[in-house]
């Protein structure tokens, strides 16, 4: 896949933690030039930026909040800038926040999620879609996840209908912009452990029983992510678009 990757250019958001890091590294891997945006991860986004001058690549760190729209433009245009262009986004931006059910939930509280997980991705998929339709092969992976196919575990309803919605996102964005030339794909991650989300919001019994659950008998980790990712946003798969991956073990498939 390396040849594949090689001299694109690409924008992982929150690429500086967790599965984003692991996303980050293995573009560095495989030659990318890759503009690495955080929110609060400013210690690592260095390191990998380091770690990409060192193999000899351009990288970038950026810090923005993504459910600013002129934030959301900034980081395009930052990359655009450093790299002469832009052919891969990797929309990875997106937080839990915390669990409320139902009746715990306040109209700001909705909404933040939202912001966060939906609107966030809208803004950078509209501001990198001009330079990506000038180029022949272009990708954008959105990360969603298992609980937009499934509705995830008590006190996710917020989280999971915003990533039920990047499943639909996804789909409808294929349908416009596949005539400029773009795919548009999405990953699900089921239960993927050693990252801070699941560090934060999911505790050792419940991943325990989760894992039970699981046909192959363990969780996912960052890299099993990553692969998928790199995967879909290489020319290999010039004839997907609007699919969702699946990568959970075989706890949901269809």
């Amino acid at each position: 896949m390396n040849n594949k990757i090689s001299g694109k250019n690409v924008i992982v958001t929150a690429g500086a933690q967790g599965i984003g890091e692991a996303i980050t590294k293995h573009f560095i891997d495989s030659g990318a030039n890759v503009a690495i945006h955080y929110f609060s991860s400013k210690d690592t986004a260095n390191q990998l930026t380091e770690y990409a001058a060192a193999k000899g690549q351009k990288a970038i760190a950026i810090s923005a909040d993504l459910t600013k729209e002129a934030d959301a433009n900034a980081i395009v245009q930052q990359a655009v800038d450093a790299f002469g262009g832009l052919d891969i986004l990797i929309n990875n931006a997106g937080s839990l926040i915390a669990r409320k059910k139902l009746n715990e939930i306040e109209p700001e509280f909705w909404h933040r999620v939202m912001d966060i997980n939906l609107t966030s991705m809208m803004y950078v998929t509209r501001a990198a879609s001009t330079h990506l339709s000038k180029n022949e092969n272009s990708s954008i992976v959105n990360l969603a996840s298992l609980a937009g196919r499934k509705g995830g575990h008590s006190g996710s309803l917020a989280y999971s209908t915003s990533k039920g919605a990047i499943l639909t996102f996804t789909r409808a964005l294929s349908s416009e912009l596949g005539s400029e030339g773009i795919r548009v794909n999405a990953v699900a991650p089921g239960l993927i452990l050693g990252t801070s989300f699941h560090d934060t919001h999911t505790t050792k019994e419940s991943a325990t029983a989760t894992v039970s659950g699981i046909p192959i008998q363990r969780a996912g980790n960052a890299d099993d992510v990553a692969r998928a990712v790199l995967y879909l946003a290489s020319e290999y798969n010039g004839f997907i678009t609007g699919a969702t991956l699946d990568i959970n073990g075989g706890v949901y498939n269809m």
